[in-house]
């Protein structure tokens, strides 16, 4: 299952509060329920209750596990407490809102109107929700050298590695990083590391660390009475720096591209006979539109124009039938925006009959034509986009090596790559590409510099919750976009605790 990204604490205040007491103002208290399937709905927090108050500001902060790969849906409940009661049911409603989790963050303060039903507003009333991560940031990086160790095997020189070790509560040593091992070396430079604060001394700088690392030779000290050492070890550098998360960057405002491509080849079968991959069933879907809704969903709420640009590839297309492996959906290439979810979806079904399913399958060119995209956001060398490609296929690629090359190209950019494989065809390419076995090479050798494709073939899903196929594809992304913008240097675009505009 999901692992939790980390946990998110919410600050609410309202204005404009309706009065429900006769002769006083009410006494708000704000409600956090969160959805659990259907109409189905948890209480995870509530805040305190605050007297006589139209214009609360309530200081206990309400705390959720937040997931990236997840839709959360979230309420709020706004009640006018008049007992002592924990039950919220003979309390009157002030007003509520919904929305998702993922709405809150990226927009870090959301402020809604509320309502006393779905279409029906609570006056003029107004609720004001903003987010922030609880962690610690700081990571502690060191560089590490020893010089003039003795040799400690019987035939080469010394293999030597270090450990660190803090202090738990009940004062037992804990080990907290091991370097790599310096084979044959008496002057070993060690790699430099980071490790977080938290990991490294609970964050407490007065917390004794022990080092391990022979270099007292006992032998030697009892037969020399000169001995002084067996080398000495060096502390290069020690610095703290800060550790930027995913929910750093999405906070600071880096907006997440969705982009699909759809395999309209002919080995998927004629859409029109119901053995065929693209066959819309009398419910309306299909593997295609079930993955391009499931993945679409979560990832909407990081884009503030939800406008997703659309592409077919291996199909003849109109007017002249020319195959093409990057037609845009709408069939209109200076503008392939479809506006939000549904967009791309209707963009799907009507391209579907207009278009003769063909061949090959070939990858390379939409991977390329969204890493263009990508490469122009890079030059600015800012945090301030990150694309994220969906392609859906049936698996049988003809352009590996060219697509080999577009991946290791694209994983030099803000990009990540997800594949979802539908129908029953055999997916070792997809598997080959996802890099999960070792790093992805080009065909000259080049080794992705780091992994941006995550592969999953439909199949597995289609027993499980429709979440689940979204949950396992996006999971990576949040470690993807992080390890891109660290591999560069760049902070967020808003720094965290930094005033807004």
């Amino acid at each position: 299952m999901a692992q939790c990204v980390t946990k998110v604490e919410l600050s609410i205040s309202c204005e404009n509060l309706i009065d429900k007491d006769v002769g006083s103002k009410s006494d708000p208290l704000c409600v956090l329920l969160q959805n659990v399937g259907g109409d189905q709905w948890a209480e995870l927090d509530r805040t305190e209750k605050i007297k006589n108050c139209q214009k609360p500001e309530f200081s206990k902060k309400l705390l959720i596990d937040y997931y990236f790969e997840k839709v959360q849906k979230l309420k709020f409940g706004v009640y006018d407490i008049d007992n002592k009661s924990f039950d919220l049911n003979d309390d009157d409603y002030l007003g509520g809102v919904e929305c998702t989790l993922g709405q809150i963050v990226s927009s870090k303060t959301l402020t809604r109107p509320l309502e006393l039903k779905k279409g029906k507003p609570a006056g003029k009333g107004t609720i004001t929700i903003s987010a922030e991560e609880i962690k610690d940031t700081r990571v502690v990086s060191l560089e590490i050298e020893a010089q003039n160790l003795d040799k400690k095997d019987f035939l080469g020189k010394s293999d030597p590695f270090l450990e660190f070790y803090k202090q738990s509560d009940g004062g037992k040593w804990q080990l907290v990083y091991r370097s790599e091992v310096i084979k044959n070396n008496l002057n070993p430079c060690w790699r430099k590391f980071s490790v977080p604060l938290q990991t490294f001394c609970g964050g407490d700088f007065n917390n004794p660390i022990k080092v391990e690392f022979e270099c007292i030779h006992p032998g030697k000290k009892q037969k020399k009475k000169s001995y002084k050492n067996s080398g000495i070890v060096r502390i290069k550098s020690c610095k703290i720096e800060t550790d930027y998360s995913f929910l750093d960057y999405v906070m600071g405002g880096c907006q997440i591209n969705f982009t699909v491509g759809i395999d309209f080849t002919g080995s998927n079968g004629d859409p029109k006979s119901p053995d065929s991959l693209h066959y819309i069933s009398p419910n309306g879907i299909n593997e295609y539109l079930t993955a391009i809704w499931s993945v679409g969903n979560v990832v909407q709420d990081y884009d503030t124009d939800k406008l997703f640009p659309a592409f077919g590839f291996g199909a003849q297309v109109p007017p002249n039938w020319q195959v093409s492996h990057e037609f845009a959906l709408n069939f209109n290439p200076n503008n392939p925006y479809c506006q939000g979810i549904q967009g791309i979806v209707d963009a799907y079904r009507l391209a579907l009959p207009q278009v003769r399913l063909y061949g090959p399958t070939n990858f390379s060119p939409i991977l390329n034509h969204v890493a263009r995209f990508a490469a122009q956001s890079a030059q600015q060398g800012t945090a301030a986009q990150y694309y994220v490609l969906l392609i859906i296929t049936d698996g049988e690629i003809t352009d590996l090596d060219q697509t080999r090359q577009a991946i290791v190209n694209a994983s030099k950019l803000p990009m990540s790559v997800i594949i979802v494989g539908v129908g029953d065809a055999d997916f070792k390419a997809m598997e080959f590409l996802d890099g999960d076995n070792g790093v992805l090479k080009s065909l000259t050798g080049e080794p992705a510099a780091r992994d941006i494709v995550q592969f999953v073939p439909f199949r597995q899903f289609l027993s499980a919750p429709r979440e689940a196929l979204s949950q396992t594809v996006l999971a990576e992304v949040p470690k993807q976009l992080v390890s891109y913008y660290k591999m560069h240097g760049w902070a967020p675009v808003k720094l965290p605790g930094a005033k807004q505009e």
